[in-house]
């Protein structure tokens, strides 16, 4: 997963689903889970940010409650990494404290 800022004020994903030797009411089937997931659980939970995932594999295998704990899981570890990014660069910019 990639993601990076943007200037629209909302949330857009990108998905990028290889064939991996799968058919393709395969691949949609992913694309349709990995979109719900996104719709219910990140949407409105990120800021203004693009996130471009790209699948793998074993995803193809993943049942929809593994999707989603994964999804989650980076969703946590983002927003953590934000938050951090976010205090450091208070911590360096020069302010009006003194």
């Amino acid at each position: 997963m990639i993601w990076m800022d943007n200037a629209t004020g909302h949330a857009r994903i990108g998905l990028i689903v290889a064939k991996h030797r799968s058919t393709a009411v395969a691949r949609n089937r992913l694309r349709r889970r990995l979109r719900e997931i996104w719709r219910r659980e990140l949407q409105q939970t990120l800021g203004p940010c693009d996130l471009v995932i790209r699948v793998r594999r074993e995803a193809y295998g993943a049942s929809f409650a593994e999707l989603r704990a994964e999804l989650l899981a980076w969703s946590a570890a983002a927003r953590g990494a934000l938050r951090a990014a976010a205090r450091a660069a208070d911590r360096r910019a020069p302010g009006d404290r003194q």
